[in-house]
């Protein structure tokens, strides 16, 4: 049984940073790709990073330069640096794994930035 889980959510001020974590369980990070997304109310959930399986990396243009997606072998866990954040960065951030028969999706955590 695949489980994604993330953390490292929480309250943050304008121009501080966040490190949100994705643990797998039950599927190899290495082999797949993967990518965080992010929801706000009403809205569409938007892809805000993206890591190939050979390590390519690509960026929603609105966090280009201050987010950083990455993968620890050891740890089977993606992580999101995010930098610089603005009160637009507030939301749900869900990792997501995708193989070549499904993807599987984390619960969320969510991301708070205001002053």
């Amino acid at each position: 049984q695949v489980q994604l889980v993330e953390s490292g959510g929480g309250l943050v001020q304008p121009g501080g940073s966040l490190r949100l974590s994705c643990v797998a369980s039950g599927i190899i990070v290495s082999n797949n790709a993967m990518a965080w997304y992010r929801q706000t109310q009403g809205k569409e959930r938007e892809m805000v990073a993206h890591i190939s399986r050979g390590g390519n990396t690509d960026y929603a243009d609105s966090v280009k330069g201050r987010f950083t997606i990455s993968r620890d072998y050891a740890r089977n866990t993606a992580f999101l640096q995010m930098n610089s954040l603005k009160p637009e960065d507030t939301a749900v951030y869900h990792c997501k794994v995708l193989t070549t028969r499904t993807d599987y999706w984390g619960q969320g955590t969510q991301v708070t930035v205001s002053s």
